[in-house]
């Protein structure tokens, strides 16, 4: 949820990799943002935090002319304490030790009346600022060892998180310790760096090492002096060279970051679908144990939240239909808390996009405790945790995704589950060799079908002014394009802060009709597909209570343009892929409503893109 930075730099102010790694992670989190450096001129850490963006707080560093070779910083995502400057990190403890942290301490309850009963006051709400003052205490008590004081203090606290530390006493050091929350170590010259995503390094350096859950690290500026793993055994971790691109985390020509990436999506669908169609639909694809185990699957349970979710939803459909395997969908954050009946032998599938999310990984390893002995992750970030946890893995070549509303991630997603489903049904004898075929040319046609929708953007403008000025709107889809619906719905609460809702159109007579009146837009997404007449149905039901309808639709469908009824259409009907063709339309739409209304496309507000938290 929280962006996390860090640096010793020898030769160099750490202050300019504070600012510039924070602005890179800002997606991670907007509320308050801050840094703490050891001021050698000084001798002591000076802090600077301020409520809001990064660049509130930049400002204010450049004011105070601040330097130093050692910092840590932070971005905010509240959870713990509302968003005020005493809540924002870095915190500090007895004006020895500086903290920032990722993540929930759980226990941090108990963990501030034990503090609080010997002796420290709390400035702030936070659970992080147990960390600093339990740091304190036992570096206090244990013969001022900083990375000892991290060790012990870290054994008490319950949750997940990544922390760094620096104290005014050793400022040649830090110590960094991760849980359950994202965290890497990546080295320069004469510096070391950490952060919580590669995006912050990358303009300083892709030298970079991943650490596991349980780490602790004491770092210098010439690189870990010291890692212990999670049952304090020494340990190294690979250093490897990030293949992420600069030129991706740029806006370039773009307004806004959500805009590129909508745009990005004819690439990225198309190196995502490279998977299968240079290495055909067999399942190598998703690791190495694969064919063994993709060969016993007789029936599949998916994990994933938010959007990811949606995405599961609409791969149900393709996994039902073209494989014949029976395929449950979960939302992550209920399904570990619920009591389960488990099948050892039904493959989980957990999608993520950062493979971070807590609840998603949670619910993995629920899943196995469960006695599930086989799951398959779909990512889009290599060297991500979930994958980490899984039997099998798979990635999406979306590339780096800074909008906080998913788009391409959410596409590529797509592709890899229909891609599955198409691997699974060949295996099972369900795809013949002429649908193979016919698979794969679906397949490399759709970045051009892609670029048609993307071309609708103009008449999806016009429609958004309608939009802006509306208090709630309603989507509308059957079958496969339900999940559309929602996918739509779910992007204009989120860009937008309008309330939308999503339904089968056919559950209309049942309850929802009643919301439908002449200030309430409705959207339907209405191809040329088996359900069509079914849709027109819900549509006239819609138009008989006064219902404005803005339709989805393709040069196939037989839809009339009237003063109630608008239509866009897709230049033809693409098939069993149609779901990601309207997928954009309804991006487009959310993106052009967001616009009118003046909201912050990129960093919507209460919103973070990696949900590292319950």
């Amino acid at each position: 949820m929280c962006g996390i930075v860090g640096a010793i730099c020898t030769h160099a102010n750490v202050v300019d990799f504070l600012t510039d790694g924070l602005k890179r992670l800002e997606y991670r989190g907007y509320d308050s943002s801050g840094i703490a450096v050891y001021s050698e001129s000084e001798q002591k850490i000076k802090r600077v935090r301020r409520v809001g963006r990064v660049a509130l707080m930049e400002e204010a560093v450049k004011q105070q002319a601040l330097t130093g070779h050692v910092g840590i910083g932070h971005t905010r995502w509240a959870t713990h304490g509302g968003v005020t400057e005493p809540n924002a990190h870095p915190h500090i403890s007895g004006g020895l030790i500086s903290v920032v942290h990722n993540g929930i301490i759980e226990n941090f309850e108990a963990e501030r009346t034990r503090l609080e009963a010997l002796g420290y006051d709390f400035e702030s709400q936070t659970d992080t600022e147990v960390i600093a003052h339990s740091i304190h205490h036992e570096y206090e008590n244990n013969g001022k060892d900083l990375y000892r004081a991290v060790q012990t203090a870290c054994s008490r606290f319950h949750g997940a998180f990544a922390i760094a530390v620096i104290c005014q006493d050793d400022p040649a050091h830090m110590v960094v310790a991760r849980m359950g929350c994202p965290l890497l170590v990546a080295f320069g010259d004469e510096e070391v760096f950490i952060a919580s995503d590669v995006s912050a390094v990358i303009a300083f350096t892709r030298r970079v090492a991943y650490l596991e859950d349980g780490d602790i690290a004491l770092l210098s500026a010439n690189g870990i002096e010291v890692l212990l793993d999670k049952n304090g055994n020494q340990t190294d971790r690979a250093i490897k060279l990030s293949e992420l691109s600069l030129a991706s985390l740029e806006l370039g020509g773009y307004s806004h970051f959500m805009q590129k990436e909508i745009y990005e999506q004819p690439k990225a669908v198309a190196d995502t679908a490279e998977i299968f169609l240079d290495g055909g639909f067999v399942p190598d694809n998703f690791g190495q144990n694969a064919p063994s185990i993709l060969s016993k699957t007789k029936s599949i349970k998916i994990l994933a939240c938010g959007t990811s979710y949606y995405s599961a939803l609409t791969g149900k459909y393709w996994l039902e239909s073209i494989a014949k395997i029976r395929t449950d969908v979960e939302i992550a954050s209920e399904y570990r808390y619920r009591d389960v009946i488990a099948d050892a032998d039904e493959l989980i599938i957990a999608i993520s996009q950062s493979g971070e999310t807590l609840d998603t990984m949670e619910a993995l390893k629920y899943a196995q405790a469960q006695g599930h002995k086989y799951s398959l992750s779909i990512c889009n970030v290599l060297e991500s945790a979930l994958p980490r946890t899984s039997t099998l893995a798979i990635y999406t070549r979306a590339g780096a995704e800074i909008g906080v509303a998913s788009t391409k991630a959410f596409t590529t997603q797509l592709v890899i589950l229909f891609g599955l489903a198409v691997t699974l049904g060949k295996m099972r004898g369900h795809v013949s060799d002429d649908e193979l075929s016919a698979y794969a040319d679906d397949l490399r046609q759709l970045p051009g079908s892609i670029q048609h929708a993307l071309n609708l953007e103009p008449q999806l403008a016009v429609w958004a002014k309608e939009f802006a000025t509306k208090p709630s709107a309603l989507y509308l889809g059957r079958g496969i394009h339900y999940p559309i619906a929602l996918e739509g719905a779910l992007k204009l609460k989120e860009l937008t802060y309008i309330h939308a809702e999503a339904y089968p159109a056919g559950e209309l007579k049942h309850g929802p009709l009643a919301l439908v009146d002449e200030n309430m837009p409705v959207v339907v997404i209405a191809p040329n597909d088996k359900l069509l007449d079914k849709v027109k149905a819900n549509m006239q039901e819609v138009g008989a209570r006064g219902g404005e309808l803005f339709v989805l639709s393709d040069l196939d469908s037989d839809f009339t343009e009237t003063d109630g009824v608008h239509i866009i259409r897709t230049p033809r009907h693409i098939g069993v892929l149609s779901p990601i063709v309207h997928t954009i339309a309804v991006q487009l739409l959310s993106y052009h409503v967001a616009l009118v209304r003046g909201t912050d496309v990129d960093k919507p507000r209460n919103l973070a893109k990696s949900v590292t938290v319950e």
